[in-house]
């Protein structure tokens, strides 16, 4: 059931890239996509049974890898850093022109 969820995040960011014709909506299907990406990776990487990585010598049991933690986090941090600079991008954007549909920019650029 999650992995369904899941994959309809995904989907739902990718139709809303495609469809949507705002510049401001396909930044925000665009984090939604990238919220379904790393909520996959966190399911897929999920395992039960183990302990956090913190070695005490006195207990002998399995414990997580922490790699894909430091990639998750990672990839939260670098897509937080692109949508704001993407909404910087947007913002002087929509100074030179006074719409943020895309067929409306596209055109005001080919006339210039």
């Amino acid at each position: 059931m999650a992995h369904a969820a899941i994959i309809l995040t995904i989907l739902l960011g990718f139709w809303g890239v495609v469809v949507k014709r705002n510049l401001i909506m396909k930044i925000l299907a665009m984090d939604v996509m990238s919220t379904g990406v790393i909520a996959f990776f966190v399911i897929w990487a999920a395992r039960t049974g183990v302990f956090t990585p913190i070695y005490k010598p006195w207990r002998q049991v399995d414990y997580a890898d922490p790699v894909p933690q430091g990639i998750i986090l990672t990839a939260i941090v670098i897509g937080l850093s692109v949508q704001a600079l993407m909404l910087v991008g947007v913002m002087k954007l929509s100074r030179d022109h006074p719409t943020l549909e895309v067929e409306s920019i596209e055109q005001a650029v080919a006339d210039d």
